[in-house]
């Protein structure tokens, strides 16, 4: 699988936090539904590993199924066990290191040039620039001026207002996460997330 280009293809990456495996496996059937084809179960959901097995097996492999917040080793192990199509880190941890190792495509956690540049020498599939709010789209248009071919995804803090201008500045997609899941990850609607979903589709056109 080319990751890169099924993010550039596909735009939008949902990121789900839960209140416990069964409420972000809920979420997952939702936003497949609803038309999402790539998703991260953030390890920071109680049985999020879990979440991720059960969702790896009930879909084809067209749905891409990935593991968040990958901060330690062990955890990456956990994921490569659980059939994570790839891992996100909020930032270059040991989780990162051990993604590589284990060959699982890494969309590794970055914010300023430095990082990213130690990110894709590591051998991250793609850089996630976060918190991308703090800053907003022109920042990535000011990252792509000296790296043109870093392959940058925008998380944090984007919502379907912005996230065009994300792509437009340059971004190969947006990671959503509260914007788009709101309180369904803590037992709220899901036809109301199943909304916001076709919200984002129509902003992105896709």
């Amino acid at each position: 699988m080319d990751l890169h280009a099924e993010l550039r293809s596909r735009k939008l990456l949902a990121i789900i936090r839960a209140d416990g495996a069964d409420t972000a496996f809920a979420c997952v059937q939702t936003l497949v539904e609803a038309g999402i084809t790539a998703l991260e179960v953030s390890l920071t959901t109680p049985g999020g590993v879990e979440a991720i097995a059960k969702a790896r097996a009930q879909y084809d492999p067209n749905i891409l199924i990935g593991a968040g917040t990958v901060v330690t080793a062990a955890q990456a192990d956990e994921v490569a066990a659980a059939n994570a199509d790839f891992t996100v880190t909020p930032a270059i941890t040991r989780g990162a290191y051990r993604s590589v190792e284990l060959g699982l495509p890494l969309l590794c956690g970055a914010l300023t040039p430095t990082e990213v540049v130690a990110a894709l020498d590591l051998g991250a599939t793609a850089v996630k620039i976060f918190p991308a709010k703090v800053y907003g789209p022109g920042y990535l248009s000011e990252l792509r001026a000296p790296l043109p071919d870093a392959p940058l995804i925008a998380v944090g803090g984007i919502d379907a207002v912005s996230a065009p201008k994300y792509l437009a500045a340059g971004a190969l997609a947006v990671g959503v996460g509260s914007p788009l899941l709101g309180d369904a990850g803590t037992g709220g609607s899901l036809s109301e997330l199943a909304i916001r979903a076709s919200t984002f589709r129509t902003a992105l056109n896709i």
